[in-house]
């Protein structure tokens, strides 16, 4: 059995509240009767597709061996974040709520990321410790922009000083700030998809790897965890160009191979495969990385089956799959036992 710590979900809790607002995105009726949520684009979703079933949940991590699942909000939910105040703390409460609700009804299958408003930095801060002190609960999702940059970074050190005191994890998803332009890669362009989700995406994510490895900015909170996606970017398979650039152009400077390990700092596999993993433990090691599924069965058997095909040893891949997630979380809250997955 097997921890996920990258599992998205997509909030019922939020169903009556999206049903009361009169601008999108709200859920209304379509001529036809059907009730549908209307995103902030204009396209719409049935609201029988467009939120999460905990049951249904539960059967795929049953029959995907899932044994613990990290829930956070899902991505095309997180314009939460960004509304007024006024809008936005009432709506993630609610969703908090109901995420603690998930994770005292099934102890164990389920610990949580909280979600904060962004718009209000005392406001989030004062969420992010309301939460902390809720059992199932193990830090707090914030967006990958905030660290591209050691100056950008600096604006957050108010919520590393809180997962700081806390024990807490910050979970780096690649995503906007408030106010942040959005998207960078418009859906205009060609082959925009791939654009965004995975050159954009990557690209990001090893940005904010840059600035997290490369800088003196963790030192001050020891005993914050940090996980960042996607094998933290593009970072395994650019590693030897990094330290080729580094011997030409600083080459007093530490090998960027060497930066790449820092404490409590961890990456998940989600979404890549077989190759990447490899090239995953040679610059990292394999006990700086955790299984996540982006919390769909098809992300579940996409990851299991690259880890399984990896050219990795029966330890590392146990460690990936379980050891290194409930060392990471398991001073956090409460995991469920591991046992051997059926075949």
């Amino acid at each position: 059995m097997t921890i996920d710590m990258h599992s998205h979900w997509r909030p019922p809790a939020l169903i009556d509240l999206l049903r009361a607002r009169t601008e999108a995105p709200l859920i209304e009726t379509s001529d036809d009767g059907v009730e549908v949520l209307r995103g902030r684009s204009g396209g719409t979703e049935p609201v029988s597709e467009a939120f999460d079933n905990l049951e249904e949940r539960l059967a795929v991590m049953d029959r995907q061996g899932i044994s613990t699942a990290v829930l956070s909000l899902f991505g095309t939910f997180q314009w939460i974040e960004a509304l007024p105040l006024e809008e936005s703390l009432a709506m993630l409460r609610v969703h908090n709520d109901a995420l603690a609700e998930i994770c005292a009804a099934h102890p164990g299958r389920f610990v949580a990321y909280a979600s904060l408003p962004l718009v209000d930095q005392a406001a989030a801060l004062e969420e992010f410790d309301r939460v902390m002190g809720i059992d199932g609960f193990i830090g707090a999702i914030v967006p990958g922009n905030a660290f591209l940059t050691y100056k950008d970074a600096e604006a957050f050190r108010p919520y590393l000083e809180t997962a700081n005191r806390h024990s807490a994890v910050l979970f780096v998803h690649w995503g906007p700030r408030p106010g942040d332009a959005w998207p960078r890669v418009t859906p205009e362009a060609d082959n925009a998809s791939a654009r965004l989700f995975t050159l954009d995406m990557q690209a990001s994510l090893s940005a904010d790897m840059m600035t997290l490895c490369y800088s003196d900015l963790l030192e001050e909170y020891p005993d914050v965890r940090i996980h960042i996606h996607n094998l933290g970017g593009n970072i395994p398979y650019e590693v030897e160009r990094l330290d080729h650039r580094n011997a030409l152009d600083t080459p007093d400077e530490p090998m960027p191979s060497s930066r790449l390990v820092k404490p409590h700092l961890y990456v998940d596999c989600n979404s890549l495969g077989a190759q990447a993993i490899e090239c995953g433990v040679a610059a990292y090691g394999a006990s700086r990385i955790m299984l996540g599924t982006d919390g769909t069965e098809f992300g579940c058997e996409w990851s299991v089956k690259a880890l399984k095909e990896a050219r990795i040893d029966d330890a590392a891949r146990h460690a990936i799959l379980h050891g290194n997630a409930a060392r990471f979380l398991g001073h956090l809250a409460t995991l469920a036992p591991y046992q051997e997955a059926a075949e």
